[in-house]
């Protein structure tokens, strides 16, 4: 349950009256007048009703410059209501804004996203050259990676070029900066290339391009579904920052037979997550707000799932046309 909050021109109180009665909202209340002759109105809403409620506020308020709608979240609601409401509260989506200022924040290329790729770089580092399983899952927690995949898979959804084109300058700068930071690693301290965990990263099987799909997918759903603590879950399963610095280790180390294996590990990770995402943004119908923008992205869409879908497919006949490793 949500209260969506509208600060706008008194006039507009019918109108806003009118989409509260037309989307079935649970209570519309008015507020305070504000100053300038604005009145404030409250909406109290189901989240299944929250995305379709603020899409019509918003091409209803487009004129009015100092209109303002709050979305504020509700701790307790009672009464309480029936159990097959409740049920489809919980299978309602984040609406489109808050979804969009998280992937905003996860694609900004500034000095803290490169801080913690260093910094996460240095700890998959340590883990994979002392061998040591927790040490390299505390690097897979911190997952910079994820963020702007996930966004690119969004910002395809919403037909936001803007968004895509910031998730993969951020994404090529942090996997471009994993891979030569540990490279530098590799060269200035000796280390055992043929440890477990390093190995266990240059082989690439079709199980590891199911658990790259099932695991990118499930990290969309967690996002769509305001689900963040799953997030940690997928961050293990899916890392897309050890086999990057497993690249940069081994091309450090001479072994560019071993080396191919690890990228050829990151690159199927990489297209399965973005795959994934895709196609569950896809059914999840996140879309823009104006119909005709969402034709033109869903259509963006569908060729960006065929381009991805293409990619994996030559993944998977590389990885069964590839020689054992010696």
């Amino acid at each position: 349950m949500k209260i969506i909050e509208v600060v706008a021109d008194k006039r507009s109180v019918g109108t806003i009256s009118a989409i509260a009665e037309k989307h079935k909202t649970e209570d519309f209340l008015l507020g305070l007048e504000v100053e300038g002759e604005r009145q404030t109105m409250r909406l109290l809403v189901r989240d299944i009703k929250v995305q379709e409620v603020l899409d019509t506020l918003q091409g209803v308020l487009g004129a009015q410059p100092y209109a303002r709608v709050l979305v504020i979240p509700l701790e307790v609601a009672l009464p309480v209501p029936p159990e097959d409401e409740r049920l489809k509260e919980k299978s309602a989506s984040a609406a489109r804004e808050k979804l969009f200022e998280e992937m905003e924040k996860s694609v900004r290329l500034d000095l803290n996203y490169l801080v913690l790729v260093v910094l996460s770089t240095i700890v998959a580092a340590i883990g994979l050259i002392k061998n040591n399983v927790a040490v390299v899952i505390g690097a897979m927690v911190i997952a910079p990676l994820l963020g702007p995949n996930l966004a690119l898979g969004f910002g395809t959804a919403l037909g936001d070029f803007g968004l895509m084109k910031k998730s993969l300058k951020t994404n090529i700068a942090g996997i471009a900066l994993a891979i030569a930071f540990s490279f530098a690693i590799a060269v200035f301290l000796p280390f055992d290339s043929l440890s477990n965990e390093i190995m266990s990263r240059t082989f690439v099987g079709l199980e590891s391009v199911a658990l790259a799909l099932a695991s990118g997918a499930a990290a969309a759903m967690s996002i769509t579904a305001g689900l963040s603590s799953v997030l940690v879950g997928v961050m293990v399963a899916v890392a897309l920052l050890p086999p990057a610095v497993t690249v940069g280790l081994l091309l450090g180390d001479g072994r560019f037979d071993l080396a191919s294996g690890a990228a050829l590990l990151l690159a199927v990770n990489l297209v399965c997550v973005n795959l994934a995402a895709k196609v569950v943004f896809f059914v999840k119908d996140v879309h823009p707000r104006r119909w005709w923008e969402k034709e033109k992205a869903r259509r963006a869409m569908r060729n960006y799932i065929f381009v991805w879908l293409v990619t994996l497919i030559i993944l998977i006949v590389i990885i069964v046309a590839r020689p054992p490793l010696q």
